[in-house]
């Protein structure tokens, strides 16, 4: 269950909001574009992120970009 300590986790990288536009799920309460958000964790397809709720979220690549 090493999901229950992402949190806690050391930050990755930092990675900032393209867009909030979504085909199918709601995630414009979650990401605001042109913030910057720390990852905690990584996959092929998502960035695991504290999000705007200040919980861990995981949101496709697509809607950001990294941030060097």
């Amino acid at each position: 269950m090493n999901h229950y300590n992402w949190e806690n986790k050391e930050t990755i990288k930092q990675i900032e909001c393209v867009h909030a536009n979504a085909k199918k799920f709601i995630v414009h309460n979650k990401l605001t574009p042109g913030k910057r958000y720390d990852v905690k964790n990584e996959t092929d397809e998502f960035y695991f992120i504290i999000d705007n709720s200040n919980r861990i979220g995981g949101f496709l690549k697509d809607y950001f970009k990294e941030v060097n």
